[in-house]
């Protein structure tokens, strides 16, 4: 008798062992595996320049947690200018491709923004960082009047006619307040509250995107506001400047890309 048990133990341990990893995942992060399709923009490697490289493993890693597909796109395009992150400052005589510093994320992985085909996908990601500001848009230069990238603003036009969700995080809301008037939003806060945690030094971007006729939301950097009307789910994150508590980011893009994920109705 004992030694049956011992045996049918030894099987059932040997069973598990071959199993993926992903079996052992709490249930809440299963996910519909493979159900869902996402597309995330990029807009360069880089906090001051591109896309914040925190955000777009953290985005990566969620819709992975939670069973989506994603693909990358980035527009084929001069980088508005090269920042040295050491020093904050622009580096002289360099000149980088948005797409190729973007690939840096994507493990290679890349594809031109102007061949994204909104009917192929459930939903769009946008990362943050400056590159929001610079290189998908005019913002950095021209502010509440700014310009957005031309291809950038027919695929927020697309999702938005064809009720797919849209997640925006840090910076990104920008692009879509410019074109989609009346939206919903969250930038954080709206004044540099500044405690042993952190602090909120671009707050005035939360008046721009009034001036665009958008609503505000006030939120925490791990909390994501919820534009059921619209389907636009955004969150703060590095809007809200932190020298150690990053699972705060982390949280943050969590709740907007498991948002995103039950709009998508899949």
């Amino acid at each position: 008798m004992l030694a049956s048990r011992a045996l049918l133990f030894k099987n059932a341990a040997a069973s598990l062992k071959r199993q993926p990893a992903c079996l052992f995942h709490q249930s809440s992060d299963w996910g519909n595996w493979g159900n869902t399709n996402v597309a995330v923009v990029f807009s360069g490697s880089g906090w001051w320049d591109g896309t914040d490289t925190h955000e777009a493993a953290y985005t990566l890693f969620h819709l992975s947690r939670n069973g989506a597909k994603f693909q990358m796109y980035a527009p084929n395009q001069q980088q508005m200018h090269v920042i040295d992150h050491t020093r904050n400052q622009p580096m002289s005589g360099e000149n980088r491709n948005v797409m190729i510093e973007s690939s840096r994320l994507a493990r290679g992985k890349i594809q031109d923004l102007s061949r994204l085909d909104v009917n192929q996908f459930d939903a769009v990601i946008f990362p943050g960082g400056f590159g929001i500001t610079k290189n998908l848009s005019t913002y950095n230069s021209d502010g509440k009047d700014c310009k957005v990238n031309n291809d950038i603003e027919k695929i927020l036009k697309e999702f938005h006619h064809a009720r797919k969700p849209i997640g925006l995080s840090c910076t990104s809301p920008i692009l879509a307040c410019r074109v989609l008037p009346g939206i919903e939003v969250t930038m954080g806060h709206e004044r540099d509250e500044s405690n042993r945690w952190g602090r909120w030094p671009y707050y005035n971007m939360t008046q721009a995107v009034k001036n665009m006729g958008a609503k505000h939301i006030v939120k925490e950097p791990y909390e994501a506001h919820v534009d059921e009307k619209n389907r636009v789910i955004t969150t703060p994150t590095f809007m809200w400047e932190t020298d150690y508590h990053y699972h705060y980011i982390f949280d943050g893009i969590g709740n907007m890309v498991k948002h995103v994920l039950r709009m998508s109705g899949k």
